[in-house]
């Protein structure tokens, strides 16, 4: 049993995929790129203004489905740049609290529409 979970608040996928889906009682978030759900078009700025983005979005997706940050389990972190890490982990690290989630960070090549920084997430729903 699989439900899909959509809003508006974020960015739409843009291929077959969906924002999040639930299973039973856990949440699986797509990665979000720093796009803006408003305009379709990548924030301006430097890596902390895309990642405030981002979790933005993550958080969007999660408020769609009943839940919060305090719900995730585990997420990844992609990086055009490792050099970025230290600005991703600071706004990456004022949506969380202890305990925290479990994380990997990996460097990519590339990421979709140019961005620096994309994010996924497990999370375990409430109830």
């Amino acid at each position: 049993m699989k439900q899909a979970i959509v809003t508006n608040n974020a960015p739409g996928a843009i291929g077959p995929y969906s924002q999040a889906l639930r299973v039973r009682q856990m949440l699986f978030l797509s990665g979000q790129i720093p796009i803006d759900p408003a305009t379709g078009h990548l924030v301006p700025g430097d890596v902390a203004a895309q990642t405030a983005r981002v979790m933005d979005n993550l958080r969007q997706v999660l408020a769609a489905a009943g839940c919060g940050f305090d719900d995730v389990v585990k997420t990844t972190i992609y990086l055009v740049d490792l050099v970025h890490f230290g600005a991703v982990n600071e706004v990456y690290g004022r949506a969380f609290r202890p305990p925290y989630p479990a994380r990997a960070t990996v460097q990519v090549s590339a990421l979709p529409r140019g961005a620096q920084v994309e994010i996924d997430a497990i999370a375990v729903l409430p109830g």
